[in-house]
């Protein structure tokens, strides 16, 4: 049987992880040791639900939006294409490519989050027209490879707002560095939290 490659595009999680500005920050401590229980090791930890690679649920910025254990899991189960879009500080439906037949989940390379231990000044911009066009195409699912789909400033958040108008999701965070423009399987479950508005993911690549 032929293994899968699987390419890892979530952002590492340890006490180093940067927050979004005046948010939880991510922590990890064993909070008893082998030694202490006679037997296993056990830990605590501590953390934004929006923190690293993560998933926002519409509740998020919706108060009657569904919430992370009422999402749909194959819009996190699906065919992804990934798109480059490097270089442009604005980011429109007119800078995107034709997508290959079947394909539920787009995901934008921007290249722009250089340094992970440290949360990013600027990132570009993504315009409200990418939600109308993901709707247009049957796109469940967009994933962008920077904190979030508006800027650290806006407080109207116009594009999360699309994003709902539309009825499509929001993957943050992960990391595309590395992996080439193409068709993929994604993996990125979010964890089955009741009534939460985000949730942390390990977010997979695999052909």
């Amino acid at each position: 049987m032929e293994s899968k490659k699987i390419i890892d595009i979530s952002m590492e999680l340890s006490n180093g992880t940067p927050e979004w500005p005046g948010d939880m920050p991510f922590s990890y401590e064993l909070s008893v040791t082998k030694e202490q229980s006679g037997s296993v090791n056990v830990g605590k930890l501590q953390s934004s639900t929006h923190i690293g690679t993560h998933v926002d649920a519409p509740f998020h910025y919706d108060d009657q939006g569904i919430r992370i254990d009422e999402l749909p899991l194959d819009i996190y189960l699906s065919k992804a294409q990934v798109v480059d879009v490097s270089g442009l500080s604005t980011i429109s439906a007119t800078d995107l490519k034709p997508l290959e037949e079947g394909v539920t989940a787009l995901l934008l390379k921007t290249v722009s989050w250089k340094d992970r231990s440290h949360f990013p000044e600027t990132w570009p911009v993504f315009d409200e027209s990418i939600a109308e066009w993901m709707a247009d195409n049957e796109v469940k699912l967009l994933g962008v490879d920077v904190p979030s789909v508006d800027p650290e400033t806006s407080k109207e958040l116009p594009m999360h707002q699309a994003m709902n108008r539309y009825q499509r999701f929001i993957l943050e965070g992960i990391v595309l560095d590395d992996v080439a423009e193409g068709v993929y399987r994604l993996a990125a479950l979010p964890l089955k939290i009741k009534g939460a508005e985000g949730s942390p993911v390990r977010a997979i690549l695999y052909t």
